[in-house]
């Protein structure tokens, strides 16, 4: 068996490097995984560099696009290092373009097209790349790589779902507390200069606000500091697989964005699972690959912990329920899927219902969101306006005895 010397980041971000024995390039991949190690190199002890990261990055609408027209061309009948030297000139992306050239130069050396692709881990991810080896073997690359660019279309499309359901409210937010500091800080004094010139009778709403005036006008330097402070030990907390878990099972239980963040979970698990499984790739492999790829810790978890019980020959539907991750419909349809062999249909048809119910909830969450922000906004602009004028009347009372 090969010695192969591999270098990669583990979950936390520290850099693992080592050797290791391993059938093949894919196998130690798929070991180094399994140990939450991401690899960034592989290559045979004492050979040339077999597995690298690609520097710069391929959006994936552009990977989604180039995988369907790759299975039109194949398809079509066309060489395939001929499919990959059209594409890869025609790519505008010109990282896409440098790393489609070395994929055809190593098919042309002999290199299997799953084995090439491998070697771009930051463009093709273990779910392609296992996919593509599977359509190889099978004979049945052009459909593999239809599924695929349906598959990275509908993760596109969940992405922008999950886009919306978080960055809208934090921006409005954001523009809302910055409106408040820039008055806060700018107007506010104008208005304490004018009424101490006046000595006019300050009540205690505009007391409080000219009092937070003059604590943001000596905090800014401190605030934007707390504010970089907390981003930065927030990442590096989120960094650590204890963080990462904390965080992801909070988010599921804020009141209604929660929900809304277990259903996408769900249905890209779902989509994930259903792909590979119909690609043909093996079930514990699938289910490997689906953790990794399942973008939270406590769905990565449970997913990680069927497939062991998989492995010893239980139900993964039991498995699922036990989690108490996966609402019951899931398991359910999982459950039928196991006992009828269409584990993959009742997939899809999970996938296609959760991203319906993803579209619908993301709907309603902004429709309601957008009333609410606005009317915060408002209440907090409209309180700082009203506790400055209110001195003002009594002013204008005043000087209409004189």
């Amino acid at each position: 068996m090969p010695v192969y010397l591999y270098r990669g980041r583990s979950r936390s971000g520290t850099e693992v490097r080592g050797q290791r024995q391993a059938a093949s390039r894919q196998a130690l991949a798929n070991m180094l995984g399994r140990e939450q190690v991401s690899p960034v190199m592989i290559r045979e002890k004492g050979g040339r560099r077999l597995f690298s990261r690609s520097r710069g990055r391929v959006k994936p609408k552009e990977l989604a696009v180039f995988t369907r027209q790759f299975s039109v061309m194949i398809d079509a009948g066309l060489p395939l290092v001929q499919c990959l030297e059209s594409l890869g000139q025609q790519q505008e992306n010109s990282t896409f373009q440098n790393v489609l050239q070395a994929v055809r130069e190593d098919v042309e050396n002999g290199t299997s097209l799953a084995a090439a692709l491998e070697q771009h881990p930051k463009v093709f991810d273990p779910l392609y790349s296992s996919m593509v080896a599977a359509g190889e073997a099978g004979g049945i690359l052009d459909a593999i790589l239809r599924r695929l660019s349906t598959y990275i279309e509908k993760a596109v499309k969940l992405k922008r779902a999950v886009v919306s359901a978080m960055v809208y409210p934090a921006v409005v937010l954001a523009v809302a507390m910055g409106i408040v500091l820039l008055i806060l800080w700018k107007v506010v004094p104008l208005f304490t200069t004018l009424f101490t010139s006046l000595q006019a009778e300050l009540p205690w709403p505009t007391q409080v606000v000219m009092a937070a005036s003059r604590l943001v006008g000596h905090a800014i330097p401190f605030l934007v500091l707390g504010a970089l402070g907390v981003g930065y030990t927030f990442r590096r907390y989120y960094a650590t697989p204890g963080g990462r878990r904390a965080i992801d099972q909070a988010l599921l239980k804020i009141p209604i964005l929660g929900g809304v963040m277990r259903k996408i979970a769900i249905s890209r698990f779902s989509r994930t699972l259903a792909t590979l499984l119909s690609g043909g790739v093996p079930i514990l492999e699938s289910l490997a690959i689906t953790a990794r790829t399942a973008g939270n810790a406590l769905v990565e978890e449970a997913v990680f912990k069927t497939r062991g019980a998989v492995q010893e020959g239980k139900s993964m539907a039991e498995t699922l329920r036990y989690s108490r991750v996966f609402p019951p419909i899931v398991t359910q349809m999982v459950g039928v899927g196991e006992q009828t062999g269409a584990l993959d249909a009742m997939l899809t048809k999970l996938a296609e219902f959760y991203e319906d119910e993803v579209d619908a909830a993301v709907s309603d969450l902004l429709t309601s969101l957008e009333p609410l922000l606005i009317l915060l906004l408002g209440l907090m602009v409209g309180g700082i306006v009203i506790s400055m004028y209110l001195p003002l009347f009594s002013l204008i009372a005043r000087l209409s005895m004189v």
